[in-house]
């Protein structure tokens, strides 16, 4: 399973210079004293770099490598079988790498000539304003590390997979990339701390978690369930509800579990026509709004609204 969220481990510089990351107790390689130090290593790696310089690169070694290929070649047919077209002609066209981990430079090679996007290097959890700013620039920050070598179809925590596989095949589509765009971009448009929120709730339960119908079958779009082995058998099984902002706006969820519910867009025009025009027009009087509606509906508890 892919606990998809915002989990990434907190990572520390101590006053040495040494960079520690501290993985959760039940994190594969919280025993793994070898593990520990690699996540330090390219941790510190994104914590020394700076903008404007070139992007740190990774001399990965042939075990990570080999868990690259591992992945790539067991999603690629559970793509084929439950990703929507879309994303499958977008992964299609940018070729991704499936013998070697690339780097990110790599990555942006790749994708910048089809839809204007760029990758940088993150060690771990970027503050949200910023990673959405960024979005907004049509940039994507990713971590550069790999999950645990011992459970190479789990992770507890996004990795270069999950960043990569999962949504930079998603932003090769020039259609969810300018829906991707639009939600950086009303980042730098909503001043209050819930509306902000309500913009990454949204986006949570489209571009990481969205289905839709395509030809009378449901389908996957969002990248957290596309670069999850177990995630792709088990949506379709999930209550599945129609695109209502004011529900997925408010809706609570456990990112430490496979999402119970679900919001299956019609099609792609019905993705763009809702969360699209959402994302390009939403400001803090509109996110205030579906609040009350979502209140005044009985979909959340005034507190919680």
């Amino acid at each position: 399973m892919f606990e998809e969220g915002q989990l990434y481990s907190p990572v520390t510089r101590h006053e040495d210079g040494t960079v520690e990351v501290h993985l959760s107790d039940n994190h594969p390689g919280r025993n793994d004293p070898a593990y520990m130090a690699r996540r330090g290593e390219i941790a510190g790696a994104a914590l020394s770099w700076t903008r404007g310089e070139p992007i740190p690169v990774i001399d990965y070694t042939d075990a990570e490598h080999e868990i690259w290929r591992t992945v790539s070649a067991e999603l690629a047919p559970k793509h084929e079988k439950y990703a929507h077209s879309e994303y499958l002609t977008a992964k299609h066209a940018l070729r991704l790498p499936t013998d070697h981990v690339p780097q990110l430079h790599e990555v942006s090679e790749l994708l910048e000539p089809i839809t204007g996007w760029t990758y940088v290097a993150a060690p771990g959890l970027v503050p949200l304003r910023d990673f959405y700013g960024d979005l907004g620039a049509r940039t994507f920050n990713s971590t550069q590390y790999l999950r645990h070598g011992s459970q190479p179809l789990y992770t507890p925590e996004p990795d270069i997979i999950h960043e990569v596989i999962g949504h930079g095949n998603q932003l090769a589509s020039p259609r969810f990339a300018r829906i991707t765009e639009a939600a950086g971009q009303a980042s730098l448009r909503v001043e209050t701390d819930e509306a902000m929120k309500f913009v990454a709730d949204v986006f949570w339960f489209s571009m990481e978690f969205g289905v839709m119908r395509e030809h009378g079958e449901v389908k996957a779009y969002g990248a957290g369930i596309l670069s999850s082995y177990g995630e792709m058998d088990e949506f379709a099984h999930m209550e599945l509800r129609s695109l209502d902002l004011a529900d997925m706006g408010t809706l609570n969820y456990d990112i430490t579990q496979y999402q119970p519910v679900l919001f299956c867009a019609e099609g792609l025009d019905e993705l763009e026509d809702v969360v699209g025009s959402f994302f390009e027009t939403v400001d803090d009087d509109l996110a205030t709004k579906l609040r009350v509606e979502a209140v005044e509906r009985g979909l959340v508890a005034p507190t919680d609204a």
